[in-house]
């Protein structure tokens, strides 16, 4: 019966983890020990251990969450799955991202008109050039 009770315990931050509401464990950590989960309004431990029932805030990079645990999930699946062990009580405003669109992820291509040129860009200004 000890045994059952070992499985039953579930750090928060491999929780939030597992559910996909963080990209990586440590981020999940960081979030904790940064204040930016809390219980009850008051901050928790990474090391916290996760209860059916329980009602998270957590304020990601990219939009304020308030999760209701409905299961305990000790991997990571697929999202499908993963959206099944909690209840997203985030009110419709706190939904929407908080940046604006346009700062999604840095895809690397340098934005038309800002900065220097690229060296391809470059080339082609100096094709233009000599053939005139």
């Amino acid at each position: 019966m000890a045994e059952k009770t070992e499985k039953e315990k579930l750090r928060i931050d491999k929780y939030l983890w597992s559910i996909r509401i963080f990209k990586t464990r440590s981020m999940a950590t960081d979030a904790c020990d940064a204040g930016r989960v809390k219980m009850h309004e008051s901050a928790v431990k990474p090391s916290r251990n996760v209860a059916i029932g329980d009602t998270y805030e957590i304020r990601t990079s990219d939009r304020k969450w308030i999760i209701k645990v409905t299961g305990l999930l000790q991997q990571r699946k697929a999202y499908s799955e993963a959206i099944n062990f909690y209840e997203d009580l985030t009110p419709e405003e706190d939904k929407t991202n908080t940046k604006s669109e346009s700062s999604s992820f840095y895809t690397g291509k340098r934005l038309s008109k800002v900065g220097r040129p690229t060296k391809k860009q470059r080339r082609d200004w100096d094709d233009i050039m000599d053939e005139t």
